[in-house]
Formats: C-alpha cells, sequence, structure tokens
C-alpha cells in the first residue's frame, strides 16, 4: 500500500544515525556495542534524510535509524515486531518499512503483530481487524485489535525478542500506548524481552485534560493520566513498569532505543498519517480537543478529507453555523456519523491549529444544539474523557477554565510522576 504522506508543513530532518545510547527499563544502564560490530553493521551517521526542526534548526534521530545499536540484539533471535505503517526506516530517498529492513539484514522475524487500523493502516478507528499474512513478506500478521488485544501465549510462542515500533500523538483514548501496555504486560507473564524503538510525540510539549478515574478504565483509557499525557511512547513504557501498572505486578524487561536531538519543546511534521483519519498537522494537533467528539454524536470530520478539523451535526443550529458539510463514506471511514446527512458546524481547516487542548469546541455544539439530548453518546464520552464529571460539567454550563480548574491538583501530581521517566528535556 501507498503510505500517506504529509504536505503541509515543513518536516524535520531525521539523520539515519548511529550514535546514540540504549536505555534499559530494567538496569537503568547504556548498553555499549563494540566498534566494529557498529561498522560492520551500518554507518549512515553523515547521511542527510528527511527533517529539520522548525526552531533550532537541528537534526533528529529516530530510534528505527538507529540500526547499529540493536541490529545485535537480534541477530540469531526469532523476532516478533509490532508494527503498523509508521514504523519505517528513513533514508535519503525516502523510507522502508521496518519489517523489510530487518528482513534484509537477515533477521529472523517470524510474525508480526498489528494495533488498531491494521498492519498498512487502513481499518476504520474501532473496526475489527482479522488475523492474516502479509501480502509482501508472507509473514503471519496477528492483529491486537481484534479477538485479543493482548497477545496469547500460543502466539509468542517461539518468539525470543519482541520489537515495537509505532508512532504516537500523545492522546490517552489514542489506542497505541493500551497495545504496548498489553504487548510489555504478555511478554512479562512470559520471559520476552522487548525492544522499543522510540518516536517524537507531536503534542508533547503540554499535559492537560482530566486524570483517567480507575472505575472508568477501558482500551480507550488504561492508567491514571491526564488526556494529553505528554511523554513519547518510549518514556510512557518506563512510566507503566515504574508504576506497577502490568498486572500481578510483573515487571517488562524493555529497552528502548532513545531518540537523538529531540526535545518535548520541538517543532515538527510526521511524514506518514499515524492513522488513517490523522491527515496532517492540524488533524494532529486538533486530535486532543475535537477527539472528544468522538463520544458524542456529533461528527468530527470522518467521511470527509478533513478529519479533525471540523466538526458538525444535523441538529446544530444552522442559524447559528453559516458552515455545512455533507460526510460520505472514505478512506479510513466507511460508516461516518451522519452519512449523507447536512451537518452543520465549524470548519477549523484553515486554522493554525496551536499545540494545546481546549473544551470550547465541545462547549460551542452543546449550547448550539437544537436538541441537547441529542449531543452526549454518555457511555462512549465517559470512556473518551476518563470521567463521567466533565459532561454534567458541560451539561451545567461552566466555562472551561472552571471546569479546568477542577484538574489542576490531579494535574500537578502527575506532573511530578511524570518527571520520573522523562528520557528527554
Amino acid at each position: 500500500m501507498l503510505l500517506k504522506v504529509f504536505k503541509n508543513t515543513v518536516l524535520f530532518s531525521i539523520i539515519i544515525g548511529i550514535s546514540a545510547g540504549t536505555f534499559s527499563c530494567k538496569n537503568n544502564g547504556k548498553q555499549e556495542v563494540e566498534q566494529n560490530t557498529v561498522k560492520h553493521i551500518v554507518d549512515h551517521s553523515n547521511t542527510l534524510a528527511h527533517y529539520v526542526d522548525n526552531d533550532s534548526k537541528k537534526t533528529i534521530i529516530v530510534g528505527a535509524n538507529r540500526t547499529a545499536h540493536y541490529i545485535p540484539m537480534l541477530k540469531h533471535k526469532r523476532v516478533a515486531v509490532v508494527a503498523n505503517q509508521t514504523s519505517v526506516i528513513f533514508k535519503p530517498e525516502g523510507y522502508t518499512h521496518l519489517v523489510d529492513s530487518l528482513l534484509s539484514l537477515n533477521i529472523s522475524i517470524e510474525k508480526v503483530f498489528s494495533p488498531e487500523h491494521g498492519f498498512r493502516g487502513t481499518a476504520d478507528a474501532g473496526e475489527l481487524v482479522k488475523d492474516g499474512k502479509d501480502t509482501k513478506t508472507g509473514l503471519p500478521i496477528y492483529s491486537l485489535h481484534g479477538k485479543h488485544k493482548k497477545p496469547t501465549t500460543s502466539q509468542l510462542q517461539g518468539v525470543d525478542i519482541v520489537v515495537f515500533d509505532i508512532q504516537d500523538v500523545g492522546v490517552r483514548f489514542y489506542t497505541y500506548i493500551s497495545t504496548l501496555h498489553y504487548i510489555m504486560e504478555a511478554c512479562a507473564e512470559q520471559n520476552i524481552p522487548v525492544l522499543l524503538l522510540d518516536r517524537p510525540n507531536p503534542n508533547g510539549n503540554y499535559i492537560d485534560g482530566p486524570v483517567l478515574e480507575e472505575k472508568h478504565r477501558s482500551f480507550l483509557g488504561m492508567h491514571p493520566i491526564p488526556l494529553v499525557h505528554g511523554m513519547t511512547i518510549g518514556e510512557y513504557a518506563k512510566m507503566i513498569n515504574g508504576q506497577g501498572w502490568l498486572k500481578n505486578d510483573v515487571t517488562c524487561d524493555i529497552t528502548i532505543i532513545e531518540m537523538q536531538n529531540y526535545n518535548h519543546n520541538s517543532t515538527y511534521s510526521l511524514a506518514i498519517r499515524p492513522s488513517p483519519n490523522l491527515p496532517n498537522d492540524n488533524s494532529i494537533l486538533l486530535y486532543p480537543s475535537l477527539g472528544l467528539f468522538e463520544g458524542t454524536n456529533i461528527n468530527a470530520g470522518r467521511g470527509t478529507e478533513f478529519q479533525f478539523q471540523r466538526y458538525g451535526a444535523p441538529f446544530l443550529d444552522k442559524k447559528h453555523y453559516t458552515f455545512s458539510y455533507t460526510p460520505e463514506p472514505n478512506f479510513g471511514s466507511k460508516h461516518p456519523k451522519h452519512k449523507n446527512e447536512m451537518c452543520y458546524g465549524v470548519d477549523l481547516s484553515h486554522v493554525n491549529a496551536e499545540r494545546h487542548f481546549t473544551l470550547k469546541y465541545v462547549i460551542d455544539a452543546y449550547h448550539n444544539a437544537t436538541d441537547k439530548s441529542k449531543v452526549f453518546n454518555t457511555d462512549n464520552f465517559t470512556k473518551h474523557a476518563g470521567t463521567a464529571t466533565l459532561q454534567k460539567q458541560i451539561e451545567a454550563g461552566l466555562s472551561e477554565t472552571e471546569i479546568k480548574a477542577t484538574w489542576q491538583e490531579d494535574l500537578n501530581k502527575y506532573q511530578h510522576i511524570r518527571r520520573l521517566y522523562l528520557l528527554y528535556n
């Protein structure tokens, strides 16, 4: 499948790099690789690839590109890979999928595990993804968004090490971090080490939103973290281990291949859409805020080419809203909300989105619904919010400032915990 590439923003510069350390959650140590082994594998340290940081102009090296630091860990091992369309190694001429690259280096990949949206990233949100076979490599693919969200004992049989490499966007209900949890838990139970290749978080410069309440735990939120958690997926793996969130207090033996020249204030654009309905920078930056519409009966752009850049519904006041659109089935959304119905609402596709979380869009839609009883899908909204309180606050007419003030104590506590696991400034 041809991977969708972002075109609307100056991209980060990523060097195919070799020279940096790894982090082990088990021993907090740096793994050293003998110099002759490094040179034998690959040396791309002077090869410029894709992206330039908009602010510092520094280049960034993602974990997957630091092949010399992890290929020795995979040699003569039976490997399973947890991957999707974002799992790539960048090269001057473009990129190659991690699985293809590892196979070309004679790494013995036994099987692939795929998250929500599937291995090639084409399935709808929440769509049942079945097990199958990769048509390009012939490798068996086991879905972690179908019958089993956690790998079974039999699925991990014959595996010596699991490689995890998936691009996240830093939002609690974006389910790749739930998949990470189950991978770590299953591997810990079977004494299989995990190798995680870290990638940047486009919403990693802040934390915000209500902290998940344990009674509302689901695949859309498994841990007591804010809606916007402010961590890379590698840092998040450290937190899962360190906070004892795995069942029966097991600890995963995980090694994290860190990025170079990344910090949480870096501004950049992802090279590949992380899921079918996040097509560009605006959608990713607006996703924390507009993602709450997934728990309502209001369409958030699915069924258009402006996913998470607009919202609307037939029951929003057409006298108040001058913008309208009609959702139709398309790539990534076979059955969008209000399919083939005129929706009235707001277009944000031309807004220069900033990296922050706001309730103003959900509050605006609720206050301008002609029938307010149609707005919330309560159970689903609670799962997305992580609390039943938020819906009640909006219905009671509280302002955004008043609502956010009720989160502050929990955010302060989380901020202290978060600092314990950061790998980057």
